[in-house]
């Protein structure tokens, strides 16, 4: 696997940060934070970033998750808290990339790219014009 884009590893590329607390159960038997805590680090940073930038579904729609990818750089560990990085990514036509950073104590552990789709009853449809412009304005920034 190639190690993500230096722009991917820079937390100042990233237009939105939160704080997200370890646990002791996030552990694996080696004292790392097991693959499956990663997960659910990003999955409550991203749900934090979808409520900061005020994405609210249209009526009648919905979105859903169609990938999820994270590599893993470095080990991170319980009790320090990681600090969580988002923006959006590519944004198609009927869906969207949410690109993502965790590092813990300055040193970036893990990325992730979240891939989101917009479904209503009869499947995937177009994004609205506002929400493309309201994720437009959360873009991951380029070197």
């Amino acid at each position: 696997m190639p190690r993500p884009a230096p722009e991917r590893l820079s937390p100042d590329h990233y237009p939105h940060h939160d704080i997200i607390q370890t646990r002791f159960q996030d552990l694996d038997i080696l004292g790392h934070i097991n693959n499956v805590a990663m997960a659910v680090l990003f999955e409550s940073a991203r749900v934090r970033f979808n409520r900061a930038i005020g994405l609210l579904r249209p009526s009648g729609h919905r979105f859903l998750v169609a990938r999820v990818e994270v590599n893993y750089l470095a080990e991170g560990g319980f009790p320090d808290d990681v600090a969580a990085y988002h923006g959006i990514g590519r944004i198609g036509t009927r869906s969207w990339e949410i690109l993502g950073l965790l590092a813990q104590n300055g040193t970036p552990i893990a990325t992730a790219d979240v891939t989101l789709v917009m479904s209503a009853e009869t499947g995937a449809t177009e994004l609205p014009e506002d929400l493309r412009a309201t994720l437009g304005e959360w873009r991951v920034r380029a070197v």
